[in-house]
C-alpha cells in the first residue's frame, strides 16, 4: 500500500482509505478505467465517492482523464514527477472487438508542430483496431 500513499503524498493529496483504494485500483489495472469500471471493481465504494476522489486526483494532477472511443472518460495515474505535462502522456489503443482500452506506454506520442502562440497542455492519441488476444485466429 505504500506505493499508493507515496503517489498521493507527492501530489499533495491527504491519504484516506477511499483515496488509497481508488489509487490502488488504478495502479493495478495497468490501463485507463472508467467510473463504472472502478465502481464494479471497488464494491465497497459508491459511485459518488469514487467520482469525488477522481475529481480531487484531477485537481492535484495525480491522474489523467482520457476520452474513450465509447464516449466515457477514463482515468489513469500520471507518471510525471511534479506535475502533468505532455511528456507524461502516451497513446492509447481501443480494441473494436473486446471494447477494452489499453495504454501504449512504450510508444512515443507523435511530434506536432504548433503555430506560434499556441501552447499544448494536453494531448490524446487513440488508435483503434484489434488487441493481441482478439487478433488471434479462433
Amino acid at each position: 500500500m505504500s506505493d499508493e500513499i507515496d503517489i498521493l503524498k507527492k501530489r499533495g493529496v491527504k491519504e484516506t482509505p477511499n483515496r488509497i483504494l481508488v489509487m490502488r485500483q488504478l495502479r493495478q489495472a495497468h490501463r485507463p478505467m472508467s467510473l463504472g469500471e472502478l465502481e464494479n471493481a471497488l464494491e465497497t465504494l459508491d459511485k459518488s465517492s469514487i467520482f469525488r476522489v477522481l475529481n480531487l486526483f484531477l485537481e492535484h494532477e495525480a491522474v489523467h482523464a482520457i476520452n474513450g472511443v465509447d464516449g466515457l472518460t477514463r482515468y489513469e495515474i500520471c507518471t510525471g514527477h511534479d506535475h502533468c505535462s505532455i511528456d507524461d502522456m502516451h497513446p492509447h489503443f481501443y480494441c473494436i472487438e473486446c471494447h477494452k482500452h489499453f495504454c501504449l506506454c512504450d510508444t512515443d506520442m507523435p511530434a506536432l508542430g504548433l503555430p506560434d502562440g499556441f501552447e499544448a497542455k494536453s494531448m490524446s492519441v487513440m488508435i483503434q483496431g484489434l488487441c493481441p488476444e482478439c487478433s488471434l485466429p479462433h
